[in-house]
């Protein structure tokens, strides 16, 4: 598959339906930053009137994830991913157009060279950033990746 906006949110129907349903949206991807948004609206509100911290968290995983999913392309190996753990710090109430950001690119490239070389596995923490349409940060999460070489 090759990474592009379009082919990922097609990958987020067909494999991720209640974040694509939810409306995470992937706007931009390079390898070093993935951008995704999502608005809030009443199908991924919470009962405080602003966007449930799932819906977040989906947005951010898949900003980390979708650069995970493209470095590994990129190293032609078979390497297998999973999230080990989270961690989440809510700021603001995220209403409007929330846009999430990973630009860790270059950390993700260093791991999986890490986990070729040595044919062990590797954990990174990768941040993806939520900011609202005033750009004021709204929530950061940060994922712990496991990766492993399968031989």
């Amino acid at each position: 598959m090759k990474f592009t906006p379009s082919k990922l949110n097609a990958f987020v129907f067909f494999k991720l339906p209640s974040a694509f349903w939810s409306g995470v949206r992937v706007k931009s991807i390079t390898e070093e930053k993935c951008e995704a948004t999502v608005k809030h609206r009443w199908f991924n509100q919470n009962p405080f009137n602003s966007m449930y911290f799932a819906v977040q968290a989906m947005a951010a995983e898949f900003t980390t994830g979708a650069l995970m999913m493209m470095q590994i392309k990129k190293s032609g190996k078979s390497i297998s991913m999973l999230v080990a753990n989270n961690k989440s710090t809510f700021t603001k109430k995220a209403t409007g157009r929330i846009t999430f950001t990973c630009n860790q690119g270059h950390l993700i490239k260093e791991t999986i060279q890490k986990a070729i070389d040595t044919m062990e596995g590797q954990t990174v923490w990768l941040t993806s950033t939520g900011l609202n349409e005033e750009g004021i940060q709204v929530s950061e999460m940060q994922f712990e990746w496991t990766i492993k070489v399968r031989k």
